[in-house]
């Protein structure tokens, strides 16, 4: 799933050291934080107006540091002269370490948030997999996905929904996805409102503005965006069939012993 065509390019380019038969040392791990001297961040902090990173550690390149600021991560020298926004890449285990670290703030965040703040679709068997996806009422693609909802869950997987409405805060989706929220039964009404059907228009205490901001944060900017257990993002619809095989993928990649392929 992390194998982007990112590491098509990157290999190609190194293209020779696939041909030398000589095994490669993987890099050592970065010092730990406690000991490590950190960056200078004067001129972050200029650029973020005072605003804090959530946390600043050594990358696994010695002299640069990985910075997290909401649920992005970018890297800075140790001078703090330079920023680097891009993707970090082990050529030994082919791991997309900056991806990887994406996908973890995103579990976390998600986790934070919390499943009584989600309208959810369930199996009526076992749970195999669960996944989390940003959703708009008036998105094609999400209806289309909402109407096969009795599919995914075949599969054994539930679907946890949060809120994206694409056209931001007080559009008429977001209007739509507060009255959904506050209706007596969510996910009937979420179900009429992604087939066009007009829904009692409704306003209480709610989550969408807060799950927008989120979404904007983890790096969403479409519908739908599905979020896997192993905190990948799925930018876009996938047939119940096909989100199975990757959730089995990702499920039996992640179960195998360190130091297996």
């Amino acid at each position: 799933m992390r194998k982007t065509l990112l590491f098509v390019a990157v290999l190609y380019a190194v293209g020779a050291l696939a041909a030398d038969p000589t095994p490669q040392t993987p890099p050592a791990d970065p010092a730990p934080a406690a000991t490590a001297k950190r960056p200078d961040t004067t001129h972050l902090q200029t650029v973020l107006k005072g605003e804090k990173p959530d946390s600043i550690t050594p990358s696994a390149i010695p002299g640069l540091y990985e910075v997290v600021l909401g649920g992005q991560v970018i890297y800075l020298s140790e001078d703090g002269q330079f920023a680097v926004q891009g993707e970090i890449v082990n050529l030994t285990s082919l791991d997309n370490l900056t991806e990887n670290r994406r996908g973890q703030l995103r579990g976390k965040a998600i986790d934070a948030l919390g499943e009584q703040n989600m309208v959810i679709f369930s199996p009526e068997g076992p749970v195999k997999h669960t996944v989390t996806v940003f959703t708009d009422i008036d998105c094609g693609y999400c209806r289309k996905l909402h109407t096969q909802m009795e599919a995914y869950n075949k599969e054994g997987i539930k679907v946890r929904y949060l809120w994206f409405p694409r056209e931001g805060i007080d559009s008429e989706s977001y209007k739509k996805a507060v009255a959904v929220w506050c209706a007596d039964d969510r996910r009937a009404a979420m179900t009429k409102a992604k087939r066009g059907e007009n829904i009692e228009l409704k306003s209480c205490d709610n989550p969408v503005k807060r799950e927008y901001e989120l979404g904007q944060k983890l790096g969403v900017r479409g519908t739908p965006s599905i979020i896997l257990e192993s905190g990948d993002m799925i930018p876009g619809y996938v047939s119940p069939t096909q989100l199975a095989e990757m959730l089995a993928e990702v499920k039996s990649k992640t179960a195998k012993p360190l130091g297996q392929p």
